[in-house]
Formats: structure tokens, C-alpha cells, sequence
């Protein structure tokens, strides 16, 4: 997928945040949204830690988080995409896929975790659908971090 893509595919995003947006009536029988997002870990909990700790993912007594769509400024939606093997945008993760985190606050979330010594790969501005950064957890795995375009009354 090219940058241009995802941008397409944010301002989808970003004109489904707006007022008075309704999704079309769908018969049953699909696919509604993400239930759940499983990673295979080589320490599960030292990493779910990590979430927890540098990236103030709130974890659950049963290990993991309950990420919820009706968050305060979360998009009502999740994008998926499949994207070439021979993509390079997973890079320098050699995992098969890459998550993108909704954030709040793109500008606070990584002074803290340059407190905590994570660095973006790198990080993008794009007038259309937002702010991006990109980092690796401690296992390799690309995450991406988004804050949407605010909608502007």
C-alpha cells in the first residue's frame, strides 16, 4: 500500500468522524469491527508490560486491554488493509503485520517515550488525515501511532 492509499484511507476515516455520518445498513452475517488484536510473544508478559508502561496501554487483570471505540476522540471505525509481501512500510520489523494505535495526544505520547528512551523511527504531519509516528516495541514489531484530524465546527 502507498502512502497515497493510506492517506485515501484516512480521510475515509476522517469524514466518518464527522456529525450526522452513518454507515450503511449491511444484512447480516459480516465482519462488524475488530473483536481483538493477539500477538504470538517470545516474554508475553515482559512485553504486555512494556505496552503498559511506555505506552500507557491499560492493561486488565487478565493480561491484556480493553481498547474501546467510544473512547473520547477515537474514530468510530478501524482501518484493515492487506498490503504486498514486498512492502517495505513494516520495515525495519520483519513481522507480518504492524498495528495502529488511535492516540489522543500524538505530541505527549512521545515526549513519554523519549522519557522512557524510545525514539520514532519516524514521524509525519499530514494535513489530510493527521499525525503518524512510528516505533518498535521490544520485540521488533513496527506500531504505528495515529492521532486523527480533529473535525473542524
Amino acid at each position: 500500500m502507498t502512502f497515497k492509499a493510506i492517506v485515501i484511507l484516512g480521510i475515509g476515516l476522517f469524514a466518518m468522524t464527522k456529525p450526522g455520518w452513518t454507515a450503511p445498513a449491511e444484512p447480516a452475517g459480516h465482519i462488524t469491527g475488530i473483536g481483538g488484536v493477539f500477538i504470538k510473544a517470545k516474554d508475553p508478559k515482559a512485553l504486555a508490560a512494556w505496552y503498559r508502561d511506555v505506552l500507557g496501554l491499560p492493561l486488565q487483570p487478565w493480561g491484556g486491554a480493553a481498547l474501546r471505540y467510544d473512547a473520547p476522540q477515537h474514530p468510530p471505525a478501524a482501518a484493515w488493509s492487506a498490503f504486498p509481501a514486498s512492502t517495505a512500510y513494516f520495515a525495519p520489523s520483519t513481522a507480518a503485520f504492524m498495528i495502529d494505535y488511535a492516540v489522543d495526544d500524538l505530541d505527549a505520547i512521545l515526549a513519554r517515550l523519549h522519557a522512557k528512551g524510545v525514539e520514532p523511527l519516524k514521524r509525519s504531519d499530514d494535513d489530510t488525515s493527521g499525525k503518524f509516528a512510528w516505533i518498535l516495541d521490544p520485540e521488533g514489531n513496527k506500531v504505528e501511532l495515529w492521532e486523527p484530524k480533529r473535525a473542524t465546527p
